[in-house]
């Protein structure tokens, strides 16, 4: 059961990410007019240094696959965390009202990272 239940967060959490990377390409859901000018600065400040957006794309992309295959779930969540670093941040400081769903993604990622300790041992060694 906590296999099954296990699963399809992943799943859910890769398509996710796998949305968001495409829609940082492809641009097919608009940006709300109503962000809060905080919001809208740091996504101008983002859209200012043209390679970041495409980079966090791919990231997102390679990360949110990673993540809902499960052979490849431990990679996906090590390449995922910075991301969801990022994501966390800026919900607190600037967009409150996403908070919730940001801490409930990266309390899912991390107990990924801590299911796949033993995974990450080798390299700490």
């Amino acid at each position: 059961m906590k296999n099954k239940i296990v699963n399809v967060l992943c799943i859910l959490m890769g398509l996710l990410f796998i949305n968001g990377g495409l829609n940082k390409i492809f641009k097919y859901i608009p940006t709300p007019d109503d962000l809060h000018e905080n919001l809208q600065k740091l996504n101008d400040a983002f859209e200012t240094i043209g390679w970041l957006m495409p980079l966090v794309a791919i990231v997102e992309l390679a990360g949110g696959i990673l993540f809902a295959i499960p052979k490849t779930r431990a990679l996906g969540a090590v390449v995922l965390f910075p991301v969801m670093t990022g994501i966390l941040l800026v919900h607190i400081f600037n967009a409150p009202e996403g908070l919730p769903m940001a801490i409930i993604l990266m309390a899912i990622n991390l107990w990924i990272l801590f299911e796949n300790r033993d995974r990450y041992m080798a390299m700490l060694r």
